[in-house]
């Protein structure tokens, strides 16, 4: 008879099993939190391991929520689930076409130079001086830089190095690191947020560049309930259902400049692309190529280009 799982040691199970993913390489950074929300579901549901339907009723929540949404929650359920199963055979792996639905990347919010701007002040009004000098530097950053969220909350002081203008991304996605010139402007921005943030927390609780009001280092979930805020009072709007201001769309709006950039200046951007791809730590240049179909600016350069080099051919 196959051994069942306690609910102590699917608990377990769960941070061995996560362990080994970010041993991979793999960050996930809110994955330990919803398959902790599964466990709890199985728990009220008194069941001692994974089904397929108690994975399905849980993925399906909330009712009325996104199929690709559900579509999501049950494909890291079933990355566990599969774990799982090599430990006590009980485990049923959800079928992979269980709820099929065709992954739609959101449309990129591409911020104009107004929108960042509104962004910034906004978050210079906010109440704290600490939060408001923190979210002002971030938002810029991510705007001149193109970091992901989580790589710029993760930044520690020894990772700014003012002396040469660089900033080091230790160990991203897929373990990998990179380091980041900056523009001596945006330098001068993160050398000016350093003395303020120790003038106003000279002894925060962690080597963390940017901060809390408590000194402890940033939390993504509170730096999107923050931004959220920032969109609002920034006056912001949603473009469609499918295209919202969303914090990872400045590292999209980076990109498209970039390439809107060179295309104007006539560079080679076929060739150059592998190092834009370099900068923004992608794992190779084919997810750059997405940023070429992000922007009608780009794709109609792309068509011309296009309608050009057939003009030509004999």
């Amino acid at each position: 008879m196959a051994r069942e799982h306690g609910m102590s040691e699917l608990r377990q199970a769960l941070q061995d099993y996560l362990a080994v993913r970010r041993a991979l390489g793999f960050k996930l950074a809110r994955a330990d939190q919803r398959l902790s929300g599964f466990i709890g579901y199985l728990e009220q549901a008194g069941a001692r391991t994974v089904t397929t339907e108690l994975a399905l009723a849980w993925s399906c929540q909330p009712p009325g929520g996104h199929p690709a949404w559900w579509r999501q929650r049950l494909i890291l359920v079933r990355g566990f689930a599969k774990y799982l199963h090599t430990l006590d055979p009980a485990t049923e792996v959800p079928p992979a076409r269980l709820l099929p639905s065709r992954h739609c990347r959101a449309t990129p919010y591409l911020y104009s130079e107004a929108d960042i701007a509104g962004l910034m002040t906004a978050a210079r009004a906010l109440a704290s001086p600490l939060r408001a000098a923190t979210y002002e530097t971030l938002i810029g950053l991510l705007a001149v830089a193109g970091l992901r969220v989580g790589e710029a909350i993760r930044l520690d002081r020894s990772d700014v190095d003012f002396d040469n203008a660089l900033v080091t991304i230790l160990a991203s996605k897929f373990g990998k690191s990179r380091e980041i010139p900056l523009h001596p402007a945006a330098i001068d921005a993160l050398a000016g947020y350093a003395r303020r943030r120790d003038q106003l927390f000279p002894r925060p609780g962690a080597a963390s560049f940017f901060i809390s009001t408590t000194g402890t280092p940033l939390i993504y979930n509170c730096v999107h309930s923050v931004f959220l805020g920032l969109v609002r009072d920034a006056g912001l709007q949603p473009r469609s259902a499918a295209c919202r201001p969303r914090l990872h769309d400045l590292r999209h709006t980076f990109a498209v400049r970039t390439l809107l950039d060179w295309y104007s200046a006539g560079i080679d951007v076929q060739a150059r692309l592998p190092q834009l791809s370099t900068y923004l730590g992608h794992f190779d240049p084919a997810s750059t190529y997405w940023y070429l179909s992000a922007a009608p600016e780009l794709l109609a350069i792309a068509a011309a280009r296009l309608e050009h080099t057939l003009g030509s051919l004999p």
